[in-house]
């Protein structure tokens, strides 16, 4: 009698996407904390013009000064009084803090010098105002 070769059963070739998958979330939570989160002043200001701006790629704290000398900070308006305290709170997650003072071309200069010394007795040391190139 003729013995029959019995095969085994073939496996289905398959692709272990598990490594991939935790080489993904290694460098999505890589980015989350090396990522600077930008405070946005959350409004809208017509800045004045100037031939010397200059771009400031690693501002990350925001502060718009409307023309009717409003202040806003974190999409939220804010009182005067209110500017250092709040520049503190934002400067106990990033000390190394940058800001960008964005006022708008009808706003009252005294305001927006203000707000530059509520920011330098915070402790900020890189101020700018923002213009239009």
């Amino acid at each position: 009698m003729a013995k029959k070769s019995v095969r085994p059963k073939e496996e289905e070739a398959a692709i272990d996407m598990t490594p991939m998958l935790d080489i993904v979330f290694i460098m999505l939570i890589f980015f989350i904390v090396t990522t600077s989160f930008v405070k946005e002043a959350g409004v809208s200001v017509i800045k004045p013009d100037a031939v010397t701006a200059e771009k400031k790629p690693k501002a990350n704290i925001f502060i718009g000064i409307t023309a009717n000398s409003e202040i806003y900070m974190q999409k939220e308006k804010i009182e005067k009084d209110e500017v250092r305290g709040t520049i503190e709170n934002m400067l106990l997650e990033n000390p190394e803090s940058s800001i960008v003072i964005q006022a708008d071309i009808a706003a009252n200069s005294g305001i927006m010098i203000d707000v530059i010394d509520a920011a330098k007795k915070a402790g900020v040391e890189n101020i700018s105002v923002a213009a239009e190139n």
